[in-house]
């Protein structure tokens, strides 16, 4: 699966990229059209090094020429302007800012195409800093993990409390392991929707469900009202410890997407404690018979349940072994 479009909305607001340094002052970006710039607060800034401009001198100008004290969100695209390069001196010239910035509610870091780079190539680093530096943030997303090494740093969060965030979205091939136990850790009281895309073993998806028990357990997000485990090549084990968890009697939508899931993990979510509260349930990308696609169907959907079943795939099959895979990996 390939991120083919850059986002068009995000925290509600439309996406408006930065037009180039070089242009003129009240330009925007070609093909946007011509005129003055976005009133601060009516857009989330998109910042793009596309045009082989150095990130700081793209920071600059951005600080220069929009009041960054009415700037509600932001978004990073590619912050490299030549060769693919570590997250981490764009980010620092983002958090020494911060004061700057006291309207900032939504944040998103890397929001970047599989053709500009793959998504296990992105060269993240620990993100807790964002939290502790903008304790009103509401929502933050992250997509990549560096599962090739290339980098300074992995992808990597510590235990953290933050009373503001609402939504929290982790974009991986293969999220490490060391993420998800982090963030079971954080105390996250406003929580409401919790999605992490797990990948697989081979990009450094290497979580437990062990790893997963204390996001599925009673009270650790009290508000929180969506959660994602998405994209695993684990995707029947974590339907069976789903279908036991505490955490489903305060959710509202579950999405199990993405992974490897068969019949073995409808199953278990068939049998496990009722799941017809949700008003959605999500399962997109799957590998199902027909009959046990029906079966959901006609047990979620005569209770009102909203349920995606589309993508349905089937497995590769190598000489005498069937092979299914994840929708987003390297």
């Amino acid at each position: 699966m390939t991120f083919a479009r850059h986002f068009d909305t995000f925290h509600g607001l439309p996406v408006f990229t930065l037009p180039e340094p070089r242009e003129k002052p009240l330009l925007t970006r070609p093909g946007q059209g011509e005129g003055p710039l976005p009133a601060a607060d009516g857009v989330a800034w998109r910042l793009d090094c596309a045009w082989d401009v150095p990130f700081a001198e793209l920071w600059r100008s951005f600080t220069d020429r929009v009041p960054s004290t009415q700037v509600r969100a932001l978004v990073i695209g590619p912050w490299w302007d030549d060769e693919y390069s570590h997250l981490r001196p764009a980010l620092e010239l983002i958090l020494a800012d911060a004061e700057r910035f006291p309207a900032l509610r939504a944040l998103f870091l890397a929001d970047v195409t599989g053709e500009e780079c793959e998504i296990s190539w992105l060269q993240l680093t620990d993100v807790t800093p964002v939290l502790e530096a903008f304790p009103l943030l509401q929502e933050l997303g992250v997509r990549g993990g560096d599962s090739q090494g290339l980098g300074e740093e992995p992808l990597s969060l510590r235990p953290v409390r933050h009373d503001a965030l609402r939504v929290l979205r982790f974009e991986s091939g293969g999220l490490p392991g060391q993420v998800v136990r982090a963030l079971g850790a954080c105390e996250l009281p406003a929580l409401e929707h919790l999605e992490l895309w797990l990948g697989v073993s081979q990009y450094g998806g290497d979580a437990t469900v062990a790893d997963l028990a204390p996001l599925l357990a009673h009270g650790r997000f009290p508000a929180l009202r969506h959660l994602g485990l998405q994209d695993s090549e684990l995707q029947d084990e974590i339907a069976a410890a789903v279908a036991s968890a505490p955490v489903v009697a305060q959710l509202e939508s579950l999405s199990l997407s993405m992974g490897t899931l068969t019949d073995t993990g409808a199953e278990a979510l068939l049998g496990g404690q009722p799941l017809t509260h949700l008003e959605r349930l999500d399962l997109h990308h799957h590998f199902l018979s027909d009959s046990m696609a029906d079966r959901i169907r006609t047990a979620f959907g005569s209770a009102g349940t909203e349920v995606d079943l589309s993508d349905h795939r089937a497995p590769h099959r190598w000489r005498d072994e069937e092979w299914r895979y994840v929708a987003v990996s390297e």
